[in-house]
């Protein structure tokens, strides 16, 4: 049989089959990008219930709810810096909170006050200095004239959440301090040398 070929390429196209894959390719092109747009916008909102705690060790510091006594944090880093109430930040150590007991324990929201039972003080260690670390506590003020129990719990962070220390102590009195933890941090922040051999912060800040 003479004559075209009904599937010459040469003869059949007509020049509009390449403007159209070429319109369809750029089509499926802006399609992916809103796709990758919507997706980027998405992910902050996903990762909203994320807190960053920006520290190495978190040291926190509780006592009975609503007791009126203060008892005190006192941390000291390898360079004999200490962070206390007069004190809050040294080097990479900061007091973030200090709680006096039942003392200015209110907040107002929408112009009512709330009473805040929680007796706790929080210290946080934002940086890796190697050496010894002392955690003492110190029975500052004492209106109940009773013993209060004081519970100290040591959490290192990084790289995971663990407990280098949890237990409860007594302070008998007013005055009465105890040494609650020294431990050694290496440069890659590995705890060693966990010991309660006492030593008095107290002392410490009142040669300072």
């Amino acid at each position: 049989m003479d004559g075209p070929s009904l599937f010459s390429g040469s003869e059949s196209d007509d020049g509009t089959f390449v403007p159209f894959t070429d319109i369809l390719f750029n089509a499926l092109l802006g399609f992916a990008m809103m796709v990758f747009i919507a997706f980027a916008l998405i992910r902050p909102d996903a990762k909203s219930g994320i807190i960053d705690t920006n520290a190495e060790f978190i040291i926190t510091t509780t006592w009975p709810d609503d007791n009126e006594d203060d008892i005190d944090t006192y941390v000291q880093d390898p360079t004999g810096n200490v962070v206390w109430y007069h004190s809050m930040q040294k080097g990479f150590v900061t007091l973030d909170r200090d709680d006096r007991g039942n003392y200015l324990d209110e907040v107002t929201v929408n112009g009512v006050k709330h009473h805040v039972a929680l007796n706790q003080e929080t210290v946080s260690v934002r940086g890796i200095l190697p050496g010894e670390y002392i955690v003492n506590i110190y029975h500052y003020t004492n209106p109940t004239n009773a013993a209060v129990p004081v519970t100290v719990k040591v959490e290192k962070i990084n790289p995971k959440v663990s407990v280098v220390y949890y237990d409860t102590l007594v302070l008998d009195k007013k005055g009465d301090e105890k040494t609650v933890i020294r431990f050694t941090v290496d440069a890659d922040g590995a705890v060693s040398n966990i010991n309660t051999v006492p030593v008095s912060l107290i002392q410490a800040v009142r040669k300072g």
